[in-house]
């Protein structure tokens, strides 16, 4: 059987008991070597030198009443023991030192005497496992002067084996990830999946995110889920400030981020503290962080690490710890290789990025986000409106059919049903008002809506590039965009543009095909469907 090793600080006040007279009294050092049923091989008793001959007579009573157990006497010295910074200190060293063998020794750590600096240090320590054991708490009897042996109990910190406790944690977990998903029943696995992990790094972490993304998929609506997450486990005490770099152009931009100071440039006639110092303590989302010119991004990348920047006309640093979150439709990476967007900027923001998918790459879950959208309308409205049942069906059936692009994905969904319910008579969307949204939503995603013009091939491929194109190429190519933007998947675009060839072929390699054609222009799928050809 292995042996049972208790480590504990002498108390300098409740082991003294009144010399003679000490058996009277309840002392823990000695106690926890009168249970009947807890042995203890050995006593590792942690004392100050001031305090030697205290800890000499505590050895020798509890030899007295537990002749078995062996009582090694360990000198620590406190300068203060209120001091939490010493106090740790020096325990955690000690740990260090300490020639732990779990394998033939089980170690319970006292926490019933010492300050309650030290007490609290133990239990860091033993939950961090530099004393990696259990905690012993020991208490006096109710009947003072009967029982100088008191109780016991030993707390395990290993909360997995409390099944009550594990219960309730994963119950939290479960309304948290809920919470980031506004409390939709959402079925899509990937988008469920990346949620949990989304919550992970949200309670955990204090390191930048990346949202990334096309238009409309609610990269701002979970920034600030994010938040309000954080918020509510105390991981921050701040606000949410939320930035549309798209926003910020020329001198305007610096000035927002970072503040200036009264007289700076012409038209500084106050002091402007900036977003990132209103950030302090709390979120600061920077969507569109693609847009953020190079200047900024420098200062930005500073402020990431260092926590301090330069207002625009300052002598002075200024301090803000914030935590950012930013959100992108563009390819930073392609951005990179442009010279557009700082390597070292993305480097710092890239440790968790996550994508967040098309509305037409989830259609599973468009049928749980209508009875959403329908009760943001009420929020909005005091109206309660809902589909009849063939409505809704109708509705349903072209909302998951290839025919819906949803190229603003939630926007899209969004706006449609709010024209539906403010059509509604008597609060009930019919199939009338569901086949005019249809034709609405058609038109809308006609293909000439989703041509990309030449500066948008521009944008995409580089002035440099396009200027290489002949104009035969280029009709190829925008032809070969709009048609990705317009397919569900890699495999039904290639389909579509190799509708002929393809039978000519022993095996069918549409997805292959394209990926190579894209590749000769520096895209991917990835890339054509974050694009905002309609903005």
């Amino acid at each position: 059987m292995k042996k049972t090793v208790v480590i504990g600080l002498l108390g300098s006040t409740l082991d003294q008991g009144k010399r003679d007279k000490r058996w009277n009294y309840w002392r823990p050092s000695v106690a926890i070597c009168q249970q009947e049923n807890l042995v203890i091989d050995r006593y590792h008793l942690l004392y100050q030198e001031k305090w030697t001959n205290l800890a000499e007579r505590i050895g020798q009573d509890i030899k007295l009443v537990s002749p078995e157990t062996e009582v090694i006497q360990d000198n620590i010295e406190f300068k203060d023991p209120w001091d939490f910074e010493e106090v740790y200190g020096v325990l955690h060293d000690y740990a260090r030192q300490f020639s732990f063998n779990p394998e033939k020794e089980d170690y319970l750590i006292h926490i019933t005497t010492g300050t309650h600096v030290a007490q609290i240090c133990l239990f860091l320590l033993t939950e961090s496992r530099y004393l990696p054991g259990k905690l012993l708490q020991a208490s006096p009897s109710r009947r003072k002067g009967v029982d100088s042996a008191g109780t016991y109990a030993i707390i395990d910190l290993d909360l997995s084996k409390y099944d009550r406790l594990a219960a309730r944690f994963m119950a939290e977990r479960t309304n948290d990830i809920s919470y980031l998903k506004s409390g939709i029943e959402t079925h899509n696995k990937e988008f469920n999946l990346l949620i949990e992990m989304i919550e992970k790094v949200a309670v955990r972490s204090v390191d930048p995110v990346l949202l990334t993304g096309a238009t409309g998929v609610g990269k701002s609506q979970l920034a600030k889920r994010i938040y309000e997450l954080k918020k509510a486990h105390h991981k921050i005490s701040g606000e949410f400030v939320e930035v549309n770099c798209a926003t910020l152009r020329g001198d305007a931009a610096m000035s927002t981020l970072f503040g200036h100071k009264k007289g700076a440039f012409t038209g500084a006639v106050q002091d402007r503290p900036g977003l990132l110092h209103a950030a302090n303590g709390g979120i600061l989302f920077l969507d569109e962080i693609g847009e953020l010119g190079t200047d900024e991004q420098a200062m930005l990348l500073r402020a990431i690490e260092d926590k301090r920047f330069l207002p625009v006309g300052s002598d002075s640093e200024t301090q803000s710890n914030f935590q950012l979150i930013c959100g992108t439709n563009h390819d930073l990476r392609q951005e990179v290789e442009q010279g557009k967007f700082r390597a070292d900027l993305l480097a710092r923001i890239d440790l968790w990025t996550f994508k967040l998918p098309n509305l037409r790459d989830r259609t599973e879950d468009i049928a749980p986000n209508l009875k959403y959208e329908l009760e943001r309308y009420a929020e909005k409205t005091g109206q309660l409106v809902c589909f009849n049942k063939e409505a809704r069906e109708r509705f349903l059936d072209f909302a998951t059919s290839s025919e819906a692009t949803w190229s603003s994905n939630f926007r899209d969904l969004n706006g449609a049903i709010t024209r539906m319910a403010t059509f509604a008579d008597s609060g009930r969307i019919n199939t009338e008002i569901v086949d005019d949204e249809i034709d609405r939503l058609k038109q809308n995603w006609r293909p000439g809506q989703c041509e990309p013009d030449d500066s948008t091939i521009i944008d995409i491929i580089g002035q440099e590039k396009f200027d290489e194109l002949d104009h035969f190429d280029l009709v190829q190519l925008t032809e070969v965009i709009k048609i990705c933007r317009s397919s569900k998947s890699m495999s039904e675009a290639g389909r579509k543009l190799f509708a002929v060839s393809r039978k000519l072929k022993a095996k069918a390699n549409d997805s292959d095909r394209l990926r190579k054609y894209l590749s000769k222009y520096g895209l991917s799928w990835e890339i054509i469907h974050s694009l905002n050809i309609n903005d």
